[in-house]
């Protein structure tokens, strides 16, 4: 009888699991980006790291140098029954500016570059289109730099980073640079934010 419940709840936790997806996008600082897609509704975890690189073991203070060519990146973990990939893309499209190349603000650098890094060939499509959407839109006064690429590896970012927001948001630059960014975002996405 025990074998049988703990054969039926592996599967049943098996085939939880299984319904999330992920998504790899960099747009800047991934405290910053981090942030806002942890208070998305259907986002299980994101985690902050390196990624677009070719380097075999970057750090923060490699990567930094620019010597590694990786993004700071976020690794998103998600429902798509709640959450598409089409408005994970909306997100990550309105909240960075896609035609400074290798800048976001004040933060300077090939790691701070706009790229989406695509898990499967409908991410790939799905990215391009929405890409090719806005460039005929002509939404921004300037073309995109947004790199589209296949994801190939994640580095997690060293522990400090993880959660960096919640657990420094009185610090100057969450005070000054991520703080704003929020409030900005909840109110345009609202509908999309996890219910308290």
């Amino acid at each position: 009888m025990i074998n049988l419940i703990f054969i039926t709840l592996f599967s049943f936790l098996n085939s939880y699991n299984m319904n999330y997806k992920i998504a790899t996008f960099g747009s800047g600082c991934f405290w910053c980006t981090e942030a806002i897609f942890e208070i998305v509704e259907g986002v299980k975890s994101v985690k902050s790291g390196y990624s677009g690189g070719n380097y075999p073991s970057p750090t923060y203070k490699l990567v930094t140098s620019g010597v590694t060519n990786h993004a700071e990146v976020i690794q998103i973990k998600y429902d798509p029954n709640i959450i598409s990939y089409i408005e994970l893309l909306e997100i990550f499209w309105e909240t960075h500016d896609p035609t400074t190349m290798n800048r976001q603000g004040n933060d300077v650098g090939t790691q701070y570059r706009s790229i989406i890094l695509y898990h499967n060939d409908e991410q790939k499509n799905l990215a391009h289109e929405y890409k090719s959407k806005l460039d005929k839109s002509e939404a921004y006064d300037k073309p995109l730099v947004t790199e589209i690429e296949k994801f190939e590896n994640f580095f997690l970012a060293e522990d400090y980073h993880q959660d960096y927001y919640s657990l420094n948001s009185n610090e100057p630059y969450c005070s000054f640079v991520i703080k704003p960014k929020l409030e900005k975002f909840k109110k345009v996405f609202n509908a999309k934010l996890k219910k308290l």
